[in-house]
């Protein structure tokens, strides 16, 4: 079984802290055996990390995090940045024509972009995954949400901690029972199920952190687009 980091954020986000290499010492650090970096947006960082995973004994999967019209959606196994602000299954469709695997992150938490405020429940089946574990959690209540939801579905599960400092990078993790170790192998043993999911809540101190530092950069982000 692999460890595997689902979800993470670099400085590329705009509400990210760190550089790959921070996020790179820290997997390596807690043992993890493959990671991805899933940026909003953005997909440079991600395919960075891929080529210098290596040198950290660690396997690199390319992905970002997608804004699409009904909320985020994880593409794992990305080449190329795709769109965002498609409609949902658009999404789907853009992230299947590169061969990748879209991952619904936190789909019950609104007020963080989760698409069931704009999707039906049918709907969220289309997905390859579920991440039914999301570190940056309030009451736990979303996450129980999507665990059931997936479990209804029979549909793959995943965690990821959402970290967009290094210091939270797995805190939550998904175990995958993959053939080999490989980016390819890891997917295609998410797809098919061979998961289980494990993970601890963000420290408060950390949330306020990584929430006060998003504000900023968010503010940074926005000011920028209007010079």
């Amino acid at each position: 079984m692999l460890s595997v980091e689902l979800h993470t954020h670099s400085s590329l986000s705009y509400d990210g802290r760190d550089p790959v290499e921070l996020i790179l010492e820290q997997a390596e650090a807690v043992g993890l055996d493959a990671i991805a970096i899933t940026d909003h947006d953005e997909i440079d960082a991600s395919l960075e990390a891929v080529e210098r995973a290596p040198d950290y004994g660690l396997i690199g999967i390319p992905g970002m995090e997608i804004s699409s019209k009904a909320g985020h959606v994880l593409g794992l196994g990305l080449e190329q940045a795709v769109q965002p602000g498609l409609s949902f299954e658009s999404t789907l469709e853009a992230i299947r024509e590169q061969d990748g695997l879209a991952v619904i992150p936190h789909p019950f938490q609104e007020a963080r972009h989760g698409v069931m405020a704009r999707i039906s429940r049918d709907e969220l089946a289309a997905g390859d995954a579920i991440e039914v574990y999301n570190s940056r959690l309030f009451t736990g209540r979303a996450n129980r949400q999507a665990e059931r939801y997936a479990k209804s579905r029979n549909l793959p599960m995943t965690a990821g901690s959402d970290a967009h400092i290094s210091e939270m990078v797995g805190q939550a993790i998904t175990r995958v029972d993959a053939d080999e170790r490989t980016a390819d192998a890891i997917l295609e043993a998410i797809a098919d199920g061979r998961t289980t999911v494990e993970g601890k809540r963000t420290p408060w101190r950390i949330s306020v952190r990584q929430f006060a530092g998003g504000v900023t950069r968010r503010l940074t982000h926005v000011l920028k687009l209007f010079r």
